[in-house]
């Protein structure tokens, strides 16, 4: 992961500073891991990191958890040759996008927890809150673009989007009651039957975008 872009990194003896930088994502990304959300103070423990050192890097433990982020720099989640069919390019990209969400799981919840808990105007800096799925998506559908505006297109991804990622896998096992596969297995349908359905009969009117809207959280 890149190092945070601060002058107390960037500055100096560069090289310790990132290493010692690293050691403390590390560290925080195996507490998260094993399901807690560790506190500054406890990221430099287990790092062996001073205190006072780790605060330096990271002021409060919301900077160290999203941090802590899973790797999410990914541009693109389709393979170096790409199907041509939409629908399979779709698939292709649910099926790791999904993947991925499962498998950082616990990262996932850690922050969906925290973009449900800031407050207006510091949710952006999360990574769940910068809109990279939005792009993969709209990636596996650009075909469309021959035959749909460039809106219809992205009212299409919102509502994939909506139907996959951590809030999509929370409410089908914590609620739904479903078994991780069975829940990918339910993403992956609503997202193929809403690209048929949006094909077959087109999409719904679309409303206004609210003043300020924000983009879903993300991976």
């Amino acid at each position: 992961m890149k190092p945070m872009s601060r002058p107390y990194v960037d500055a100096g003896r560069t090289g310790q500073k990132r290493r010692t930088f690293d050691a403390l994502v590390a560290a925080a990304r195996q507490l998260v891991a094993s399901g807690t959300s560790p506190t500054v103070d406890e990221a430099a423990l287990a790092a062996g990191v001073a205190r006072s050192t780790a605060y330096r890097y990271f002021p409060g433990q919301r900077e160290l958890l999203a941090a802590a982020h899973p790797e999410t720099a990914r541009r693109s989640m389709l393979p170096d040759n790409p199907p041509d069919d939409v629908a399979e390019r779709l698939d292709v990209v649910v099926v790791e996008f999904t993947r991925m969400i499962v498998e950082t799981e616990v990262q996932q919840r850690t922050m969906l927890r925290l973009s449900l808990e800031l407050s207006d105007g510091q949710e952006r800096s999360l990574p769940l809150r910068q809109g990279r799925a939005i792009a993969w998506i709209a990636e596996a559908l650009a075909p469309l673009r021959q035959q749909l505006s460039d809106a219809e297109v992205h009212q299409l991804v919102l509502a994939i989007r909506s139907a996959i990622g951590i809030e999509s896998l929370v409410w089908l096992t914590d609620v739904g009651g479903l078994s991780r596969d069975a829940a990918v297995a339910s993403m992956r349908w609503s997202a193929g039957a809403l690209l048929s359905q949006a094909l077959s009969h087109g999409l719904p009117e679309a409303s206004p975008a609210q003043p300020g809207g924000r983009l879903p959280a993300e991976p």
